[in-house]
């Protein structure tokens, strides 16, 4: 889970890690994954679920903040988190051809739990995340289906798999398996422990560019990339109270964590970072006009960006280090990091 203590490889952190090294060491945060995999089918996919909390996220809606590093993406859900700054759905990525797919099923999900949704009230706005796997993926074939995307919601649980899993199943990054990984470090403030957490779809970057806590990788055999490639989606997830400003600024960050490991954003790679602070809930029906919200102190707002970055830095390397390798579709092999170190 995240990085092992005692590995081939390390990230020097200046922040201690938490219990798990996962996303979910902040509380009440829950990840559900869906694998797709038929080798004979070239099927490899699937989906990935992050749930701010555990109770009903219509009702009580976190405060989030949106980066679009580089927008080549087909993400959905999106502009409403820009304008509104909160959060109101689970976070879903699966791959591109299937955004529709994930959005139906998501909507339903959060229609089974709120009768008012679309009658007494407003709609609701659903995100859901995507990379391309056609690389080793029968993406055409659009394999998942609103089933895989309620059974990733509905078994999600504070401890899960990182690598060639759930949404990550047919990922590549720098020219390796890339996947899911995920990383926490605890921060000290007003003499209280609290967590930061990232968890990541890697799907990026140029053989040969991946650096690992500074040293560059040769990965460029027996498959060298001519042209850096793919997406990441990036949710970063805290108990810190932020405001949705705070939170826009704090996800702008991840791309320090991406620039260590030797991506470069390039024209084809949609990045987008999506931050929610569980801190701060905001709900969804009030009978006062104005709320009591707690905010960080931008000056003190240094040590997160830092923690910022060495959690997504971590996050895309487990992403890479849990993964195994994968023959695909057109017989493509796409080789784990475990070849290189």
């Amino acid at each position: 889970m995240g990085l092992p203590d005692k590995c081939e490889i390390s990230i020097k952190s200046k922040f201690p890690r938490g219990e798990k090294n996962l996303i979910t060491d902040v509380p009440g945060v829950k990840v559900g994954q869906v694998t797709l995999q038929d080798q004979e089918k070239n099927i490899h996919t699937g989906v990935t679920a992050v749930l701010p909390h555990e109770r009903n996220l219509f009702q009580e809606k976190v405060v989030g903040g949106v980066a679009v590093i580089n927008g080549f993406g087909k993400s959905a859900g999106l502009v409403q988190v820009e304008e509104l700054g909160t959060i109101e759905s689970p976070i879903v990525m699966t791959n591109t051809f299937s955004i529709g797919t994930a959005l139906n099923a998501t909507i339903k999900h959060m229609l089974a739990a709120n009768e008012d949704i679309g009658v007494s009230t407003g709609t609701v706005n659903c995100i859901v995340t995507e990379c391309n796997d056609g690389d080793i993926n029968d993406i055409r074939g659009m394999h998942v289906e609103e089933k895989h995307v309620f059974e990733a919601l509905e078994n999600a649980s504070d401890s899960f798999e990182e690598g060639a899993v759930g949404a990550g199943t047919g990922m590549c990054c720098m020219g390796l398996k890339g996947g899911i990984g995920s990383a926490s470090r605890i921060l000290e403030c007003n003499g209280k422990k609290y967590t930061i957490g990232a968890i990541l779809m890697s799907n990026f970057g140029m053989a040969g560019n991946l650096r690992i806590d500074g040293k560059r990788i040769d990965t460029t055999e027996p498959a060298p990339e001519a042209v850096e490639k793919g997406s990441v989606i990036i949710v970063i997830g805290t108990d810190i109270p932020f405001s949705a400003r705070q939170l826009k600024r704090i996800a702008r960050r991840a791309v320090i964590g991406l620039g260590r490991t030797g991506s470069f954003l390039g024209n084809g790679s949609g990045d987008i970072a999506i931050a929610f602070s569980t801190g701060n809930i905001i709900p969804h029906y009030s009978k006062e006009n104005i709320l009591p919200v707690k905010m960080f102190h931008d000056s003190a707002l240094d040590k997160v960006f830092e923690a910022t970055a060495e959690v997504v830095e971590e996050a895309v390397i487990s992403s890479l280090y849990h993964a195994e390798t994968v023959t695909g579709i057109r017989n493509k092999t796409v080789y784990a990091l475990q070849r290189y170190i």
